[in-house]
């Protein structure tokens, strides 16, 4: 296995259907299907990508791709406008957090936790003992997946009486019925900036209008 297998697809693009034949039956690739367990770590601001790259030649160099599977950045596809044109950028979902598919033990847990410009896992307390992994429910929230066929629902037109500091709560998406509290409003663009919880650590994430609704 090469460096180029720990993957780090922007998790919009995780689900993918496998065709092989006509008339053969479609797979569909369930990320939380996948062998081992998702796990969260952090790493120093900025540092994320050179966090992953020392992550990998790590596993590579000791010998653990049978236990270290997958090393992923979290992106996501943000329309932005620049110079007064449409434009999409991919950004990070979760900046200062790396997403390791992983069988933990104490020597993946060794390889990871001394990668530099990794800080620790989410969700390991102080006596030392192991963190624990995403639920089904989280991982399907963070790679935010289509099923094969599905066809999302046209959006409500948004509604423009928002107020700064008014909790909401996210309709759809990776996010879907989390809560937070909206920090930035651009009328302009009709976006959004909410202050979400995730991993145990406030997080703005951009959005449109008519992704979220009052509580």
């Amino acid at each position: 296995m090469t460096s180029d297998d720990l993957t780090t697809q922007p998790l919009v693009d995780a689900e993918f259907d496998l065709s092989t034949q006509d008339g053969e039956e479609e797979v569909i690739d369930r990320p939380w299907l996948r062998p081992g367990k998702w796990y969260v770590v952090h790493s120093q601001s900025s540092y994320e990508k050179k966090a992953l790259q020392a992550m990998q030649a790590r596993v590579q160099s000791m010998h653990l791709s049978h236990k270290i599977f997958e090393i992923v950045i979290p992106m996501e596809d943000v329309v932005e406008f620049k110079n007064g044109r449409k434009q999409t950028v991919q950004k990070k979902m979760f900046p200062g957090y790396i997403l390791v598919r992983c069988d933990l033990d104490d020597e993946s847990w060794l390889c990871i936790r001394q990668t530099p410009g990794i800080t620790g896992f989410v969700g390991q307390n102080q006596r030392g003992q192991r963190p624990t992994p995403l639920s089904k429910k989280e991982v399907q929230h963070f790679f935010a997946a289509k099923q094969d066929g599905e066809v999302q629902p046209k959006r409500k037109a948004p509604k423009l009486d928002f107020e700064l500091g008014e909790a909401v709560r996210v309709k759809e998406g990776p996010f879907a019925d989390f809560q937070g509290n909206i920090a930035e409003i651009n009328p302009d663009h009709m976006k959004l900036k909410v202050l979400v919880n995730i991993f145990g650590r406030d997080t703005l994430v951009e959005m449109d209008f008519g992704q979220v609704a009052k509580l």
